[in-house]
């Protein structure tokens, strides 16, 4: 009797334990799920009851002493909307809000370091409640914590808008203004900058009473990275579509003034980009932001500065290879670029012959893999200062290195039919300075070597710019022929110089100088007869872009007339 009994007491047991591992399996990891009367209308991966959890645990402590908590803590459980979504909001346990930022949308700016979050489990989640502790290291410690957990979610749009509507941009702000912790307000920037991510949460952050000057005197802290979250706020505000209300919070000369300090003095290579990318953000902004940002700009050095960190960043990649840096000499060219292209401000940039010497030195790299948008960038640039000042065309005629360089950044610009245009635009007002009829054998030989060493580069180019001209249509008829008239021009000296060189090959003095190039005929040739063929079909391109204008200028009329028969035998045709 007892034998048989305690099997079946040990099957009993089991089934217990079974039911009990179920329980635990089914259970929430870190909350309890959230009562019906606190679901939200809106799709979130995260229960927002864990989030709305979150947030009143950044309210400050001196919020928390003086008694304001509890109008904050009554304000973040309200919501826009009450109605209930279909079925329970799923609750997640730590790992799953760590996967979280998985969803984020691209180009979010989130900081990595972030990530070792602890598991929000039963003694993780005791361990929050450490607010309540008058240890001031534990509560930052978990203050912390949860901060850079809503500063990972707050890359998704549906936790962002769900984070705004229960006011964490208020409190965020008051964090700002009270906290003494130069991690808090990190976290703080870093949280505000993901959620400015979101073009229609910005409206709020502008809407948030005294934020944005509470941002903006944070460029006064001294610790580099509060000053990159910063820089990177501003700079999304300034791209925004409320770009009008940040540029008016910085146009204090006084501000203006810091920033250009800030670029000049730090050493640390990330706030060295942020802030030189805010001053590309100004210069590439509406022209209502230029009017109020790059007066005071250029009245305190601006051009000066960008060239001075442009030489030191030259004197970085020429004398060690730091991929660090790349980034930072990428964005210190395109502001320059930039401030180049602008009506009323080029010429300081573009007289600058220190600057002139600097890119054409970025174009002569040999190894332009690593730094290729720079040296795309370097080449826009010199077109423009050539465009301003053309008596440096006929010193770039002599320097053969720098039209090699030259040919060699068209790969690294073949999506960008701006840049594209501009090294053509040099490359025909050097061509124009040659004289082949006039030329030494040696100085002929060398623009020969170089066309032809870089026939293959010439050839692709060129029926890459047949296939863009076709895919065009007539309806970019204007612009694509003013900006073919460049390549036109370089096709037809190529040829030229080409042919110059083929009727006097002949000549025995030539013969000895020319050495194995002569032996090459076969690529001279080819290169000759691409540009012929370029010339040609780009004749008949224009011809028939031509035609279609003509022919539906004509159909416009015949509509016009109410011709109905012959409109649809045109159409036809």
């Amino acid at each position: 009797m007892s034998v048989d009994s305690e099997p079946a007491h040990l099957e009993q047991q089991e089934e217990v334990e079974i039911v009990e591992v179920e329980e635990e399996v089914d259970a929430p990891a870190h909350h309890p799920y959230a009562p019906p009367d606190e679901l939200f209308d809106i799709s979130t991966t995260v229960d927002p009851s864990y989030i709305i959890s979150l947030i009143r645990k950044l309210l400050p402590t001196d919020a928390s002493n003086n008694g304001n908590s509890h109008g904050f803590d009554a304000c973040i459980g309200q919501v826009a909307n009450t109605d209930h979504v279909e079925g329970s909001a799923a609750s997640v346990s730590g790992q799953e809000v760590l996967n979280s930022s998985d969803h984020k949308s691209e180009g979010m700016d989130i900081v990595e370091d972030c990530g070792k979050h602890a598991q929000l489990e039963e003694e993780d989640e005791e361990s929050c409640h450490r607010f309540d502790r008058p240890s001031v290291s534990a509560g930052e410690e978990a203050w912390e914590e949860c901060g850079c957990i809503l500063w990972d979610l707050a890359a998704s749009k549906a936790n962002a808008e769900l984070m705004v509507q229960n006011l964490i941009l208020e409190v965020l702000s008051a964090n700002l203004m009270v906290s003494q912790s130069v991690r808090v307000k990190e976290i703080s920037l870093g949280i505000i900058g993901n959620l400015a991510c979101h073009e229609a949460l910005l409206k709020h952050i502008v809407s948030t009473n005294g934020l944005i000057e509470i941002v903006v005197n944070q460029l006064f802290l001294e610790d580099s990275q509060c000053l990159c979250e910063a820089c990177r706020l501003l700079t999304l505000g300034i791209q925004s579509s409320e770009c009008i209300t940040w540029a008016e919070a910085l146009q204090s000369e006084h501000v203006i003034y810091h920033i250009l300090w800030i670029v000049e003095n730090t050493l640390n290579l990330q706030l060295i980009e942020k802030s030189v990318g805010l001053l590309l953000a100004i210069i590439e902004s509406q022209p209502e932001v230029l009017h109020v940002l790059l007066p005071p700009l250029m009245k305190l050095g601006l051009p000066s500065l960008l060239v001075n960190l442009l030489t030191f960043e030259m004197s970085k990649l020429m004398s060690e290879r730091i991929p660090e840096r790349y980034s930072i000499l990428d964005v210190v060219f395109r502001a320059i670029e930039a401030l180049s292209a602008l009506d009323g401000h080029s010429q300081e940039i573009c007289s600058n012959k220190e600057l002139f010497k600097l890119a054409c030195d970025m174009v002569k790299l040999p190894d332009k893999v690593e730094v290729a948008n720079s040296c795309v960038t370097a080449a826009v640039l010199i077109a423009n200062i050539l465009s301003e000042v053309t008596d440096l065309a006929s010193e770039l005629s002599e320097d053969f290195p720098f039209l090699q360089g030259l040919l060699d950044v068209f790969p690294f610009a073949s999506d960008d039919l701006e840049a594209r245009s501009a090294l053509w635009s040099i490359i025909a007002r050097i061509l124009v300075q040659v004289q082949e009829n006039e030329m030494n054998r040696s100085s002929l030989s060398q623009y020969v070597s170089v066309l032809v060493g870089k026939s293959d580069l010439i050839e692709d180019e060129l029926l890459d710019c047949q296939s863009d001209d076709l895919s065009k249509g007539h309806e970019s008829l204007t612009t694509s022929c003013t900006k073919s008239n460049s390549r036109t021009t370089s096709v037809r000296r190529i040829i030229s110089i080409l042919n110059q060189w083929t009727a006097s090959k002949d000549s025995a003095v030539e013969n000895n100088m020319k050495g194995k190039l002569l032996a090459d005929n076969d690529n001279i040739n080819r290169l000759l007869d691409c540009c012929h063929k370029y010339l040609m079909t780009g004749d008949m391109i224009n011809h028939l872009l031509m035609h279609c204008i003509i022919l539906r200028t004509l159909v416009s009329h015949l509509v016009r007339w109410q011709v109905p028969s012959a409109h649809s035998n045109l159409l036809r045709v």
